[in-house]
């Protein structure tokens, strides 16, 4: 079964104008949503130490890439090739999340899990082919990142 969701207005008495009503309430709250949306980066701005900005737009930056796999439930990925140390990050919506990474010859590499959705991640340290097994219980999001220095499992 697919989850609910609720919509609450932030004026009630639109709910009596039916679509339009709904339509008035969106064109309403999509500029304050816009506004929240971009105040990642100006917080960003505010921050004096060099270190301490740069991650706070490495962190932004992340939330504007697309993820490399996408997907509901079990999938299996098709191949890829990394050449140097990456970071696998995963996000998942769903109570279960559980991703195998494994060698191209099907060996598991390392098995990762996530309880009750959120985001993890983990460093690939070898170069190879590899490809994912992910099973989960809703929706999740893989990106393969460059590593950095600071990155640890």
């Amino acid at each position: 079964m697919g989850a609910c969701t609720a919509v609450i207005l932030p004026y009630p008495g639109l709910a009596r104008l039916g679509m339009s009503g709904l339509w008035f309430a969106g064109a309403l709250l999509a500029p304050q949503a816009m506004a929240q949306e971009g105040e990642g980066a100006r917080t960003c701005l505010t921050i004096a130490d060099n270190d301490a900005r740069l991650a706070c737009y490495d962190r932004e930056v992340r939330k504007l890439v697309a993820p490399r796999f996408s997907g509901r439930l079990n999938k299996t990925t098709d191949t890829f090739d990394i050449d140097r140390p990456t970071l696998l990050r995963y996000q998942s919506d769903g109570a279960i999340f559980v991703l195998y990474l494994k060698s191209a010859d099907g060996t598991v590499v390392q098995n990762l899990h996530i309880g009750g959705g959120g985001e993890a991640t983990y460093r690939i340290e070898r170069p190879g082919t590899y490809f994912l097994d992910v099973n989960g219980s809703e929706s999740w999001r893989i990106w393969l990142e460059p590593d950095s220095p600071q990155t640890t499992n």
